[in-house]
């Protein structure tokens, strides 16, 4: 049976109750911290060596549909009516707005050391400690806007740009691309430009969500279901176009074997891009 993704701000309150238990649940579970680790495994730059599968690549988007999927199974063993929602942040903008309220994901971090200390994930709750990571905090943390040097979240015009691009990705298939449905999405440039769409949203949220380590703040699954959404409206809109590229590249090239191609096994899973561009007949979203 289809289920159903909701905007993060029409969850009734019986609904936020139900999906904030169901993740301190695989939280208690050691399943969470997985997630983390898996990430960060799988968190391969232009820079580094091997194939990337998460990030800078065209894999970017079935990468974390299946990862948030993943996830959402796990929850769905706990409670089956708990769904991923998304968070909309062209349209909920303010701190202290959903998601960030004491019922759901607790608040910003305190000025001294960004430290989260409202909500169900607070480390003072002794539910939510750090213990995958890439630095030794044991505690969540948040540095919401950025206080030191503001930034702004991505509008819904920056977010039109990457949907109205027709192209899903372009050689070289990397960070460097400047067309490209994919990297206008993930969000890659030179300097402050970098910060776009996805990846400025991480850089907004800071503290925990900056880096491979992300995973640690639940907001990260709210941002990528949203990610997701965006690529089912792209697909909507741009049904001639696929995922790009749909044969690997040569011997010949600087990208071989270091990309996903359409029809390729996308690691850790049995499931190639092509097989996750349709996910019509598991979830829908409202």
């Amino acid at each position: 049976m289809v289920y159903v993704r909701k905007n993060v701000t029409k969850l009734t309150r019986t609904e936020r109750r139900r999906f904030v238990e169901a993740l301190l649940e695989v939280k208690r579970r050691g399943e969470y911290d997985e997630f983390v680790r898996l990430h960060i495994t799988h968190f391969v730059g232009d820079g580094d060596r091997g194939l990337r599968a998460a990030h800078m690549t065209p894999s970017f988007l079935p990468w974390h549909r299946r990862f948030v999927l993943d996830l959402e199974t796990a929850l769905r063993r706990v409670d089956s009516s708990v769904t991923v929602p998304y968070w909309d942040w062209t349209q909920d903008r303010r701190a202290t707005a959903l998601p960030w309220t004491d019922d759901l994901l607790g608040g910003n971090g305190r000025p001294s050391d960004r430290q989260v200390m409202t909500g169900p994930f607070a480390y003072r709750t002794g539910n939510w400690t750090i213990r995958a990571g890439v630095t030794q905090g044991a505690f969540l943390t948040r540095d919401l806007g950025r206080a030191r040097s503001p930034i702004d979240l991505p509008t819904k015009a920056e977010l039109q740009q990457a949907l109205d691009d027709p192209v899903y990705d372009v050689a070289p298939w990397n960070s460097t691309v400047r067309k490209g449905f994919r990297n206008k999405m993930e969000g890659w440039g030179s300097g402050r430009s970098s910060w776009r769409n996805h990846n400025r949203v991480h850089r907004w949220v800071g503290g925990a969500m900056l880096g491979g380590a992300s995973v640690n703040d639940p907001v990260f699954w709210l941002h990528h279901a949203f990610v997701d959404l965006q690529w089912q409206r792209w697909q909507q809109r741009h049904r001639a176009h696929r995922y790009l590229p749909d044969r690997p590249p040569g011997r010949g090239s600087g990208q071989y074997r270091r990309i996903v191609a359409r029809h390729e096994r996308l690691p850790p899973w049995n499931v190639t891009p092509d097989q996750l561009e349709d996910v019509s007949a598991i979830y829908r979203y409202a």
